[in-house]
């Protein structure tokens, strides 16, 4: 009863192959693709894997990239389904003022760390730190009701827009330090304290709705970059998306 999960950034397809859509499952193949090279899949990694049972994945890129991705499995008698944002599921609700308009690796993401959260038998509620293309910090209560979101720009698109509105300024090399003398350095901590500073305003937010501390989770791509520079303890989760298709997965397929 194997089971693929996809999760379709803006940038890259990661995908993992498991042996059931359960939250223990057994990882038997795993990799990731820039975009650009997904119409290779077919022929390249995924010719060899055995047919899964199940495909579910979520998509950021786009109904193009999405139906490129389908074709690479016409060769397996299977129906991907795809994660869309809903009022409620696998024990998150969402309090987004439009529901089905919240992004599906945000909430796919949020039901994985509340999950993860309990699953540890915390009951705490939550900030969620996705650190990509973009970056977005998610807040979520004891009782897993999703109360909002900060969007902004991940670290390279900040530089990007610097580069190209600001002149002789070019994307740097610079490390993250406290009193930056150059600047690169300068560049790469400014774009780095802006990211933490928007995960502590949420902290702050979360802390003065709930009554508590939530428990703080980050990942994504960029996280390991993002994880020195946080002014407070986070857990650092490397395939929370995974771990929420899996979680769907068995509430949709059994596992």
């Amino acid at each position: 009863m194997t089971f693929l999960a996809l999760d379709i950034g803006n940038t890259r397809l990661k995908w993992a192959l498991y042996d059931a859509p359960r939250s223990d499952a057994k990882v038997l193949d795993h990799g990731a693709e820039f975009l650009e090279n997904i119409d290779k899949l077919a022929e390249g990694p995924w010719k060899s894997l055995e047919a899964p049972r199940h495909v579910l994945g979520c998509v950021v890129a786009g109904d193009v990239i999405r139906r490129r991705v389908e074709e690479q499995m016409e060769a397996w008698d299977v129906a991907p389904q795809w994660v869309v944002a809903s009022e409620a599921e696998a024990g998150l609700r969402n309090g987004y003022d439009h529901p089905t308009r919240l992004g599906a690796d945000r909430w796919v993401a949020m039901i994985g760390a509340y999950q993860h959260m309990r699953r540890q038998g915390a009951n705490r509620p939550m900030v969620v730190v996705m650190v990509g293309t973009a970056v977005t910090v998610e807040a979520v209560d004891a009782s897993g009701k999703f109360l909002g979101g900060f969007i902004l720009p991940g670290h390279g698109i900040m530089l990007r827009a610097l580069e190209s509105g600001t002149a002789g300024l070019h994307v740097p090399t610079g490390e993250v330090k406290p009193f930056p003398t150059n600047t690169s350095d300068a560049l790469t901590s400014g774009g780095t304290y802006a990211i933490a500073g928007a995960v502590e305003c949420m902290v702050q937010h979360v802390r003065q709705h709930c009554g508590a501390e939530p428990k703080c989770i980050m990942t994504g791509g960029a996280a390991w970059k993002m994880a020195p520079s946080m002014t407070r303890p986070f857990e650092l989760v490397d395939n929370l998306i995974f771990d929420g298709l899996l979680y769907i997965g068995q509430k949709r397929f059994g596992g």
